[in-house]
């Protein structure tokens, strides 16, 4: 998990800690370090932000030439990213469960993200993570257009014991929301998570489709699922999708796998909105939550 990434910027910090923070020679190794992270799938406007805010805090930094300079190097740098990453985490989205619960409410936590980032998988590893910490759920199967899907997740949500709700494939999606969540209320239920198309005929008839689903079902919280391989096409998702729709927080999956990591420093400043979660493996277990100091700590050390 981001060792191309921790291998660059270790390299790069090695060399500012070796100049003047200050000048011309600082100026080319943050023009290089602003490679490294381009390289590593940080999207160019993060990455500048991240040399800005360097370039402001080495300004006023003293660093004696016989001290260890490597040390107040890498704590800017460790500042700049954990502000970068400001917010991510869980705690917005068990608070926004646990104040539903109090109104004896459930809340309504919609999926949206394409096919083949690993949504359906996302949304059971949270149904046995809600279950875990003791709150009831139902799954609303809302992608009535991928063949499989239904059965899909429902096999997930017998493995973990979880009722489902669905109609037949081709039926309307925002229909499904809205009677999960009318069993959800009937029967007492905390959370009621519902599971989107990823793939339709054109992306706006995808879009307009998470616009009725999200206008019927009214959620609480809007989860962005996306691959954290898939680079700059993470990021890029993320702005799409924030353009189109209202999105509370995102999902990596496939962290454990990406060597570079620069998808999971990037979505959280170009949508404006927190990392939640990251998928680290198969399992249902294999769901953490995206620590901004653990994942600094990662890739500086």
């Amino acid at each position: 998990m981001f060792e191309k990434l921790r291998l660059g910027l270790g390299s790069v910090l090695e060399k500012i800690a070796k100049t003047e923070l200050a000048g011309k020679d600082l100026e080319q190794l943050l023009q290089e370090l602003k490679t490294t992270l381009a390289e590593n799938d940080v999207a160019y406007p993060v990455a500048e932000r991240i040399c800005d805010g360097i370039r402001q805090k080495a300004s006023s930094v003293q660093v004696s030439r016989l001290s260890n300079r490597r040390q107040p190097v890498a704590a800017i740098v460790r500042e700049v990213i954990l502000d970068v990453l400001k917010g991510s985490g869980e705690a917005s989205f068990f608070a926004k469960i646990d104040a539903k619960k109090k109104t004896r409410e459930p809340a309504v936590i919609v999926f949206v993200g394409i096919n083949g980032t690993g949504k359906t998988t996302t949304i059971a590893k949270i149904a046995y993570l809600l279950k875990k910490r003791g709150y009831s759920v139902v799954i609303a199967c809302a992608d009535t257009y991928r063949t499989g899907s239904i059965e899909q997740l429902e096999e997930h949500a017998r493995r973990i014991d979880v009722k489902t709700i669905k109609h037949t494939y081709g039926a309307d999606a925002a229909a499904v929301a809205f009677d999960s969540i009318n069993h959800a209320r009937a029967n007492g239920i905390n959370t009621v998570l519902v599971d989107t198309a990823g793939r339709m005929q054109t992306k706006r008839n995808l879009l307009e489709e998470m616009k009725k689903i999200i206008r019927v079902a009214s959620p609480d919280f809007v989860m962005l699922v996306v691959d954290s391989l898939t680079g700059n096409d993470a990021v890029e998702q993320g702005r799409t999708f924030s353009e189109s729709v209202r999105i509370d927080g995102v999902t990596l999956t496939k962290l454990d796998a990406d060597a570079r990591g620069g998808s999971a420093i990037s979505l959280a400043t170009v949508i404006g909105k927190p990392v939640i979660f990251a998928g680290t493996g198969q399992a249902y277990e294999d769901l953490i939550s995206f620590d901004p100091a653990t994942v600094v700590n990662r890739i500086i050390g």
